[in-house]
């Protein structure tokens, strides 16, 4: 197995961070940015990537995960939202639950194989591949307990493509959850070792060109 780094499995981290936020604001608002959505489903079809970072493309490819996972881990329950931890948590659960079936990890590999197919004719963002993702991720994994329960506004959540969205990002937040494993995260450091991701997390933000933000500005970051 590759000697993976701590910023390797932050990445991996912040990509299920950041399709957790995307959910989020989804549900809430209706809109999320579509460069950080496209980023996220990516992922889904760089398997056989050489490095952590060539699955999100870049370190700015994951921006938004990299800024919530640092809301989640300062300390300050001002900063933190339960909601996202409460989403981070169960994809985490659903993706441990999901390594134990094979049969189940193959009908996902031949899916997206076929998805990516169908990717010859239609961008990613297409709503044909966004529902082909949504029906995978509603076939799957939703059939795993305990189920993902989204919350927000109903008019958001009652509309077919922002449904299929909101299960494409989940589908996404599992397979940066099997990254974090590989990388060799666990639920004992997500829970306790809240100090050195941060310190990572900052690491990794500082790379990013243009992100030396006020802690107000971060503080409404969509």
């Amino acid at each position: 197995m590759p000697d993976y780094t701590k910023q390797d499995q932050t990445l991996a981290l912040a990509g299920v961070m950041q399709s957790a936020r995307l959910v989020q604001q989804l549900a809430r608002d209706g809109k999320i940015s579509g460069a950080a959505m496209e980023t996220s489903l990516e992922t889904l079809f760089k398997i056989d990537s050489n490095n952590v970072i060539d699955v999100f493309g870049s370190v700015s490819g994951v921006t938004t995960g990299l800024r919530t996972l640092r809301k989640q881990m300062s300390g300050d329950t001002k900063q933190q939202d339960l909601e996202i931890t409460r989403y981070v948590i169960s994809l985490l659960h659903l993706e441990k639950k999901l390594s134990r079936d094979k049969k189940m990890l193959k009908r996902i590999a031949d899916e997206l194989d076929r998805i990516k197919g169908q990717m010859n004719y239609f961008s990613l963002m297409h709503e044909n591949v966004l529902a082909s993702l949504g029906a995978l991720y509603q076939e799957t994994i939703s059939t795993l307990m305990p189920r993902i329960i989204v919350q927000g506004e109903p008019s958001y959540l009652s509309q077919q493509a922002n449904a299929n969205k909101i299960r494409a990002l989940l589908l996404a937040g599992i397979r940066s959850a099997v990254l974090w494993r590989q990388t060799g995260g666990n639920r004992w450091q997500f829970l306790f070792g809240r100090g050195a991701y941060l310190k990572s997390t900052n690491e990794l933000l500082d790379k990013i060109p243009g992100n030396h933000q006020s802690q107000s500005d971060l503080d409404g970051d969509k």
